[in-house]
């Protein structure tokens, strides 16, 4: 590798979040999530309304994704990341006695990563910094590592992440023991975690947060690592978006992870450049009788794994043609008064002064899976009596967002390869 340290390629689209406890179950273990947003979350901003809330995380989406085809086919040696555009945070610990910090969960990224001690160059966190000499199980992973393409002096190898932003962070690769906590006082330790433990990092991180938990397909990513321990499964349930909410999803990992039962169905992974990505195939869009074909147009994305399902984004990005064809597609079933969405961010916006409207079921046809969509996962307040259509066109980014996915358990098998849905009421989900 002809650049100077080991270049970790993180693109962000991030599935992040606040995990306040876990329980360690005999088939996995179950936590919860906290959006941004939450009045659980140390980014809430009490100072803005709820629909302030809805128009940040809309214009994080393309914020995210702006820069993604076109910096990710290039190969170059940085993050599409933009580090400051996520939606979710976690809490967990490390080392030994354990150290509790907060980090950003990341379904695009490929390492976990904190600043720690001592800190040459580092973004002005709120929270302690962690001190690596103060834990009895930190070790620096050597040169020799599969892993490692840059030595420090010290003989230890080094990282380096760069972001679509500018923003770094550079530090030591090393093992560590990395904690799920719980309230109820209990927590679940992995030892010999493999960390980034950044001395030097700038640009645009918030001082809440430690830094990020990758949970992608790469070999360095928290699924992979602990492999041997939850058969790199996990699932999630994502409540209805309601900024200023105390209701919280749930992330589970291990065999408590499958989704089963009925009304599942489930579509294959593509392994597509980059590989940290979860790649799906959607063939078309249904709505009423009318059928939205995706593949063959003029887009020119590849039929198979032409989509990322990415639950950090809250919208669904479409190429044009097709995000067009669905929208004209919805527009002949709602018969309700169309307006302007008066932040202009949003093309098909209607007045409602009810909540009794049913807005049409739209189907999505993954190759494999027909999910359908209710108008909750598919129609947005963004003013009171205005709802909007939550997809959009974008042709730098094409994904499934978290909009999309409420109200969904949606499960990822690396070992299978695949990603199963199933119809769930995820404010019923509860810890067990």
């Amino acid at each position: 590798m002809s650049t100077p340290h080991l270049f970790l390629i993180l693109i962000y689209f991030s599935f992040s979040f606040i995990i306040s406890f876990a329980h360690a179950l005999n088939n996995g273990i179950s936590v919860e999530l906290i959006h941004r947003d939450s009045l659980k979350s140390p980014f809430q901003q009490p100072t803005q309304n709820k629909y302030q809330h809805v128009m940040n995380a809309l214009r994080r989406s393309i914020n995210r994704v702006n820069h993604f085809y076109k910096d990710s086919l290039t190969n170059t040696p940085k993050s599409t990341v933009i580090s400051d555009n996520f939606e979710y945070l976690m809490s967990y610990s490390i080392g030994t006695p354990p150290f509790h910090v907060l980090g950003i969960v990341d379904t695009g990224s490929d390492i976990v990563w904190l600043q720690c001690e001592p800190c040459e160059q580092c973004y002005n966190q709120t929270t302690p910094i962690f001190n690596p000499l103060k834990s009895s199980s930190y070790k620096n992973i050597p040169c020799t590592s599969k892993f490692c393409n840059s030595c420090s002096e010290q003989n230890s190898c080094e990282y380096t992440i760069r972001y679509g932003d500018q923003s770094i962070t550079k530090g030591d690769l090393s093992l560590e023991t990395f904690t799920l906590d719980s309230n109820t006082g209990n927590s679940v330790s992995f030892r010999k975690t493999t960390i980034g433990c950044g001395h030097s990092n700038i640009g645009t991180f918030k001082g809440a947060s430690s830094g990020i938990v990758g949970l992608g397909n790469g070999e360095l990513s928290l699924i992979k690592q602990l492999e041997t321990t939850i058969g790199e499964k996990f699932s999630y349930c994502l409540v209805p978006y309601s900024p200023k909410s105390n209701t919280s999803s749930i992330l589970n990992f291990g065999d408590v992870a499958v989704v089963s039962g009925d009304g599942v169905v489930s579509t294959p992974i593509v392994i597509k450049y980059p590989p940290t990505f979860y790649f799906l195939t959607l063939e078309a869009f249904s709505v009423g009788s009318k059928r939205i074909e995706f593949g063959g147009s003029s887009s020119g994305r590849d039929d198979e794994g032409n989509i990322i399902i990415d639950s950090g984004t809250t919208l669904t990005l479409l190429p044009s043609e097709v995000y067009t064809n669905l929208e004209s597609a919805v527009a002949e079933l709602v018969k309700l008064k169309r307006v302007d969405d008066p932040d202009q961010f949003l093309n098909l916006c209607y007045s409602l002064t009810s909540d009794e409207y049913d807005f049409p079921i739209i189907t999505a046809h993954f190759k494999g899976a027909d999910v359908k969509l209710e108008s909750i996962s598919t129609f947005v307040s963004v003013v009171d009596d205005i709802v909007c259509f939550a997809f959009q066109s974008n042709e730098n980014g094409i994904i499934f967002g978290n909009l999309a996915q409420q109200n969904l358990l949606v499960g990822y098998d690396l070992q299978k390869k695949t990603v199963s849905f199933k119809p769930t009421d995820c404010t019923k989900w509860n810890l067990m």
